[in-house]
C-alpha cells in the first residue's frame, strides 16, 4: 500500500516536471517568435520603410497620361483645313471592366445604342490597351447627358468625358490630300511607341495626317492623381502639361482647290496644279471624293459600304494613285529625246500617210488621223499630234534609249511627294517584261509606248512633274505640300531643285519646244481654248485609248459603253514665257484631249488673275485684268 502511494506521488512529480518543461519550451518558443517578429519589424521600419511606402503610394496614387492636342493644318494663306473640336463622350477604363458586355447591355437603353454601335464598342474595347479609356458613345446630345446623369450612381466607374476629336470643315474638298485620322488599330499598335501614344486613341491614316504624323501628334504630358479603392480620382497632384503638335502650313491654295474642283463637276478625273519654280502643289483634286469626317470616330458599315461599292470609287486618289496611259501628252518629252540622241532635229521631215509599218511586217500602226498629216517635222508633229512621226522616231531610237531618256522626266518612279501610298506608274522595258511576263520584248511594243500607250502608264502627278521639267527647260523639282511647320518640334524644310536633265541639245531646243506647245493652243489640237486668250499657254492634249481595237477595225464610240470611251488628258503651263503654274488634267472616259483642255483654260485664267491681284504683275506678256472678268 505504501509502495503504491509512493509510486503515485513520484509519477505526479514527474508529470509536473514534464509539464513545466513544456511550459518553459512553449514560452521560449513564443519568446523566440516574438523576438523574430520584433527584429523583422525593426528591419522593415529601419531598412525597408521607403520600399513599402512606395508600394503603398502606388496603390493610392496613379500616374495618368495627358494626350497632346494635335496640330492644326492650314493652306498657304492661313485658312484652317483641319483642327480639333471638343465633344462629350461616355468612357470607361478598360482595366476596371475586363468584361464589357454586361456594362454595354445596361447602358444600351439609356444611350440608345444600336446593334452596330454595340459592335463598334466591342471592337474598340478589343483593340484598346489594358489601361486605355474606351469610348462607349461619342458626340453625346443634351438628352444623352441628361438620361445618363440620372442613373450615374449605378455606374461609378463610367464617366462623361470631354474629348478632342478631329474635324475637317470643308468635308470632301481636301479629303485625298489632308486625309483623316482614325482609331489606332492592332497593326499600328505593333509599330508605334506605346509610351508616346499613351492616352491617345487617334492616328493619321492617309494623306498629310499620316505622312506628318510625328509632327502633328505632339508630346504627351502626365499628372499624378490620388484615387480610392475603387479607382475614383479624389485629388489631382503633380501636373506636367502635354505639348501640342506642330501646326502645318501647306502650299495648297484653298480658293484654287475649290475652283478646280468645281471645273470637274463630280466627273471622274483628277487635276494637279504645280508651281514649276519650286515644286509647290497649288491644288490636287481627285473626283469624286468623300467626307473624311465619317472616319474619325469610326465609320458605320452602311456608310463604308456605300463608299467602297461605289463604281466611281470615291476613296481612290486618282491624282496620286491613278495610273493611266499618258497618250500624246508625252510627245514633247519624246521629241526632245530624239534631239538628244541625234536621230532628229527641228528640220527632220517624214511623210505621214496615216500609218506606219515595221519593215517585213504587215501590221499597220495607225495614226489617229486616218488620212495622215502629210509632210511633218517635229513642230508640226507636236501641234497636230502626229502619231506616225513618233512611230518612226521610236523605231529608230529603240526602247533602251527611250527608257533612259523618259525616266529622267520621272516616269516609272515615284515623284517623292510628301504623301503616302503614291503609285510609281510604269515605263516598260525589255527587262521588266522578261521579269514579269517571262517573254521577250517586241518592236511593236516600242511603237505603242512611243505615243503613251501599251504598257506605259503614268499618274497625273507624274504628268505634272514632267511638264514642269519641260517648262523649266530641263530643271528638276520635287513636288511637295509642306510649306512651313510651326511648333515645338523643329523641322527644316528643304526641297531639291538643283537637278537638271542630261540633254545634248541646246537651250534653244527647249524654247522651240515651248513654241510648238504654244501653237498646240493657237492652231493645233488645243485651239478650242484660245478664244479671248490674252496670255500664252503652252500645252499638249492627249486621248488615251481604253478599249483595244482589232487590226483593220476603226474606233466607233457609238458601239461602246460610257466607261469604254477614251480618256481625255491635257498638260500645260502658263504664262509660256514665265511659267507660274503647271496643270495636268485627266477626265476618265472624257472622249478627247480637247475636253480636258477646256477644263484647263478657266483654271489658268483664275490663277493668273489671282496672281495679278496678289503681285500686281504676272510676267513679260500682254495681260489685262479686264480681259478675264
Amino acid at each position: 500500500m505504501w509502495h503504491q502511494t509512493h509510486n503515485q506521488v513520484k509519477n505526479l512529480q514527474q508529470e509536473k516536471k514534464i509539464f513545466n518543461l513544456r511550459i518553459y519550451f512553449a514560452m521560449a518558443l513564443v519568446g523566440i517568435c516574438l523576438a523574430v517578429l520584433i527584429i523583422r519589424y525593426g528591419y522593415l521600419q529601419l531598412y525597408q520603410h521607403q520600399h513599402f511606402q512606395t508600394i503603398s503610394e502606388s496603390n493610392r496614387i496613379r500616374l495618368q497620361s495627358i494626350p497632346p492636342a494635335r496640330g492644326n493644318i492650314y493652306d498657304r494663306n492661313g485658312i484652317l483645313l483641319a483642327h480639333n473640336y471638343p465633344i462629350f463622350s461616355i468612357t470607361v477604363n478598360k482595366a476596371q471592366y475586363p468584361k464589357i458586355n454586361n456594362l454595354i447591355n445596361n447602358l444600351q437603353p439609356i444611350l440608345n445604342l444600336s446593334a452596330e454601335d454595340i459592335g463598334q464598342v466591342q471592337k474598340r474595347f478589343k483593340d484598346a490597351r489594358k489601361t486605355d479609356q474606351v469610348t462607349i458613345k461619342f458626340h453625346l446630345t443634351d438628352e444623352d447627358i441628361a438620361r445618363f446623369s440620372e442613373v450615374k450612381y449605378q455606374f461609378p466607374d463610367v464617366e462623361i468625358a470631354t474629348q478632342m476629336t478631329r474635324i475637317y470643315p470643308y468635308d470632301d474638298l481636301f479629303a485625298h490630300l489632308i486625309g483623316y485620322v482614325g482609331r489606332i488599330n492592332d497593326k499600328e499598335l505593333k509599330v508605334i511607341d506605346k509610351d508616346k501614344y499613351a492616352g491617345t486613341n487617334l492616328i493619321g491614316k492617309i494623306g498629310i495626317e499620316k505622312f506628318y504624323e510625328q509632327l502633328l501628334h505632339g508630346q504627351k504630358g502626365h499628372e499624378s492623381v490620388e484615387v480610392n479603392v475603387h479607382g475614383t480620382v479624389l485629388k489631382h497632384l503633380e501636373h506636367q502639361p502635354a505639348i501640342r503638335g506642330n501646326d502645318l502650313y501647306l502650299s495648297l491654295d484653298f480658293h484654287l482647290q475649290k475652283f478646280a474642283s468645281e471645273q470637274l463637276a463630280q466627273k471622274r478625273g483628277a487635276i494637279i496644279a504645280l508651281d514649276p519654280r519650286n515644286g509647290e502643289v497649288l491644288a490636287m483634286v481627285s473626283s469624286p471624293s468623300f467626307n473624311p469626317n465619317l472616319f474619325v470616330t469610326g465609320i458605320s458599315h452602311k456608310d463604308y459600304n456605300n463608299l467602297n461599292e461605289n463604281l466611281d470609287q470615291p476613296l481612290y486618289n486618282r491624282a496620286l494613285q491613278g495610273t493611266y496611259p499618258p497618250a500624246s501628252t508625252i510627245k514633247p518629252m519624246a521629241g526632245l529625246g530624239g534631239i538628244h540622241y541625234g536621230y532628229i532635229d527641228w528640220n527632220t521631215k517624214i511623210f505621214d500617210p496615216g500609218y506606219f509599218q515595221i519593215p517585213s511586217d504587215s501590221h499597220k500602226f495607225r495614226d489617229w488621223k486616218k488620212s495622215g498629216h502629210g509632210i511633218v517635222d517635229l513642230h508640226k508633229a507636236i501641234t497636230q499630234s502626229s502619231d506616225t512621226y513618233f512611230y518612226i522616231l521610236s523605231y529608230q531610237m529603240g526602247i533602251d534609249n527611250m527608257y533612259k531618256w523618259m525616266t529622267q522626266f520621272g516616269f516609272g518612279e515615284k515623284t517623292g511627294i510628301d504623301l503616302p501610298y503614291e503609285s510609281s506608274g510604269l515605263y516598260p522595258s525589255p527587262e521588266w517584261k522578261m521579269r514579269t511576263r517571262g517573254t521577250k520584248w517586241l518592236m511593236g511594243e516600242t511603237i505603242s509606248v512611243s505615243i503613251g500607250q501599251g504598257a506605259f502608264t503614268a499618274t497625273p502627278l507624274q504628268l505634272a512633274l514632267s511638264t514642269a521639267i519641260v517648262a523649266n527647260s530641263g530643271k528638276h523639282i520635287t513636288p511637295h505640300l509642306l510649306k512651313e511647320s510651326k511648333g515645338s518640334t523643329p523641322y527644316p524644310i528643304h526641297h531639291d531643285t538643283d537637278g537638271k536633265i542630261l540633254f545634248n541639245g541646246t537651250p534653244n531646243d527647249w524654247v522651240k519646244m515651248h513654241h510648238a506647245m504654244i501653237d498646240v493652243i493657237q492652231s493645233g489640237t488645243g485651239q478650242g481654248i484660245k478664244s479671248g486668250l490674252q496670255y500664252q499657254i503652252a500645252g499638249k492634249t492627249g486621248t488615251a485609248q481604253v478599249k483595244s481595237i482589232a487590226q483593220g477595225k476603226h474606233y466607233n464610240e457609238a458601239l461602246l459603253s460610257e466607261r469604254h470611251y477614251d480618256h481625255a488628258l491635257f498638260i500645260g503651263f502658263a504664262p509660256a514665257d514665265n511659267p507660274q503654274i503647271v496643270l495636268a488634267i485627266i477626265l476618265e472616259n472624257g472622249r478627247s484631249g480637247s475636253a480636258a483642255a477646256k477644263v484647263a483654260r478657266p483654271i489658268f485664267d483664275y490663277w493668273l488673275k489671282e496672281s495679278m491681284n496678289r503681285t500686281g504683275f504676272v510676267g513679260d506678256f500682254l495681260f489685262k485684268l479686264g480681259h478675264l472678268t
